[in-house]
């Protein structure tokens, strides 16, 4: 009787998650309100509307094919390849960096569609490949070149941040695939090696200034490493239930930078405390885990690598940004996923969330034949 009254279209979408997903956008709402000092603008009312669209977006994504996404993956990544280089030769430069192409009715940022472009990519690599090949050499230098190449054209933006994000995205699928474990073993033993000579010769003077500060703290208080020394006292000074809605102090004074994208969780977590800090990762956790789980039911070898990858984009969004305003890694510029002001990152998300709900769907759809 409910299959008549409700489209299939609708009763078949995975609406606990949706629910989820608005409750995260809709409480980020709340916070970016507060943080501009109970004000829809200069945050809240574009956040909001770019939020429910791109939302809208998702469900319509979630209604494309699994097969059209499998054929999509190596033409989208080549176009977001050509898309980073036009960056580098044509962007716009905000902020000192060049990130960004100007199209006149919005401003692209392609290094963050490559986060799920490189996840669809390795995908369909490795459903080309034969099992039994995936334990070779031949299955490894190709996948590390398709990461190579966009993570190399973000790291001279600069952005470190994106590019790590690139580089853990394809890395999962790598290792998922069957990769064996001790080439990944090697590959953090080269790594290590190689950190020090990148920090002391690759990096900018303000990347490896943030790293320093992360191994330091007190070291520049009220120069470098101000952000994260006013992080830790704002997300300290809620303690449990937090000092109440429109009552933080650190952002409403402007002693927290960044307090509406990068550093909005110590804002929500000074007005919100522990408890509201903890709902919000469970959320976070639970959107994740139904991620892993449509790769788990997946029948094919692409969906369920690419429903893996994309769960764990968004696990490492939500992780190195929580990580980066604690204090526990340095700060790389990863806003918290459909919480932090900006339309880059949540389109990204939400992308992920779309393409997702399609593999899920087809899912639902095998399991009923």
């Amino acid at each position: 009787m409910t299959s008549r009254i409700i489209p299939e279209q609708l009763a078949t979408l995975p609406w606990r998650t949706l629910l989820l997903v608005t409750a995260i956008g809709t409480f980020g709402l709340v916070v970016l309100y507060s943080a501009a000092g109970g004000s829809l603008r200069p945050w809240t009312l574009p956040q909001g509307i770019r939020f429910f669209i791109l939302l809208a977006g998702s469900v319509v994504l979630s209604r494309i094919p699994e097969r059209v996404w499998k054929a999509a993956a190596w033409p989208t990544y080549g176009a977001l390849v050509l898309a980073l280089v036009l960056v580098e030769l044509l962007g716009a430069v905000r902020g000192g960096s060049q990130r960004w192409l100007d199209l006149g009715f919005i401003r692209l940022q392609p290094s963050e569609l490559m986060k799920p472009a490189i996840v669809l990519a390795c995908a369909r690599f490795y459903d080309m490949l034969p099992p039994n090949e995936t334990r070779r050499f031949a299955a490894v230098w190709p996948a590390a070149v398709l990461i190579g190449i966009p993570a190399a054209i973000v790291m001279k933006q600069p952005d470190l941040g994106t590019a790590l994000m690139i580089c853990a995205g394809g890395a999962t699928v790598m290792f998922l695939a069957g990769i064996p474990l001790r080439l990944f073993v090697g590959g953090a033993v080269a790594a290590s090696v190689a950190i020090p000579l990148a920090i002391n010769f690759a990096l900018h003077d303000y990347q490896r200034n943030r790293i320093l500060i992360f191994l330091d703290p007190e070291s520049d208080p009220l120069g470098t490493g101000y952000h994260i020394s006013q992080s830790k006292i704002a997300i300290g000074s809620g303690g449990l239930w937090g000092k109440g809605f429109l009552n933080g102090t650190q952002s409403h004074l402007d002693y927290l930078p960044e307090g509406h994208t990068d550093f909005v969780f110590a804002t929500m977590a000074e007005e919100w405390g522990l408890v509201g800090g903890c709902l919000l990762i469970l959320a976070f956790l639970l959107v994740i885990r139904w991620g892993i789980e449509v790769g788990q039911r997946a029948q094919s070898r692409f969906a369920r690598l690419a429903a893996a990858g994309l769960a764990t984009t968004i696990f490492f969004y939500v992780a190195v940004n929580l990580m980066m305003v604690m204090g526990l890694a340095p700060v790389v510029g990863i806003p918290l996923p459909l919480f932090s002001y900006g339309g880059s990152s949540q389109m990204t998300v939400l992308l992920c969330l779309g393409i997702l709900m399609s593999i899920d769907r087809e899912n639902r759809k095998t399991t009923r034949w």
